[in-house]
């Protein structure tokens, strides 16, 4: 009797010690299988001016993308992030100069940044709008343009870059669709909310 569980006993443990050195060498020969890279969206709700008096303004990357924020349809990542298109369009929407990086070969498209995030090169506003009396990160110095007709030059710091190119839009969306609910342009508390 002793040694039939003597034998058992070396058996179940011969079993148990096959039974896991196999199930490790499995484990270790599985490779999990990769998923394919989820693809990187835009950011869907930014908030800027962080440091302003009048409190910050939420901007809605997708309700401006879809069109439901435009006259006439999606508004292009081009508009806002000019500098991200080759040079050769750029030079049709003059004041515009700046290409980012200078080599640029591909425009800024929702596609694009969703399958290449790094690629599509997405600048900030203010990597070359920087506040008044900083250095931008993308330029030496915060672009300057000078005014047609006169010899005043304006420095585009981010404030400036932002009311010229969100108040341009706002005026037209609200004279072409009075019934809208765009922020009005000339009361900075419609984009502007203290939290």
């Amino acid at each position: 009797m002793r040694r039939s569980i003597r034998t058992l006993t070396i058996v179940t443990s011969a079993i148990i010690a096959f039974a896991a050195f196999y199930g490790i060498r499995q484990d270790a020969q599985i490779i999990p299988k990769t998923a394919e890279p989820a693809k990187q969206g835009m950011p869907e709700v930014i908030i800027l001016a962080k440091d302003s008096k009048f409190g910050t303004v939420t901007f809605n990357h997708v309700k401006h993308n879809s069109g439901e924020y435009t006259v006439d349809g999606p508004i292009r990542c081009t508009e806002c992030h000019h500098v991200s298109q080759p040079a050769s369009e750029v030079a049709k929407h003059p004041p515009l100069k700046t290409v980012w990086p200078a080599d640029r070969k591909t425009t800024l498209t929702m596609e694009l940044f969703s399958t290449d995030p790094k690629g599509a090169a997405v600048a900030k506003c203010h990597d070359c709008h920087a506040r008044k009396g900083e250095t931008p990160k993308l330029l030496p110095a915060i672009p300057e343009l000078k005014d047609p007709g006169s010899t005043t030059i304006t420095t585009l710091t981010n404030q400036l870059a932002f009311h010229q190119a969100c108040d341009s839009c706002h005026f037209q969306i609200k004279i072409n669709r009075p019934d809208s609910k765009v922020p009005d342009a000339t009361v900075c508390t419609s984009c502007h909310k203290r939290s």
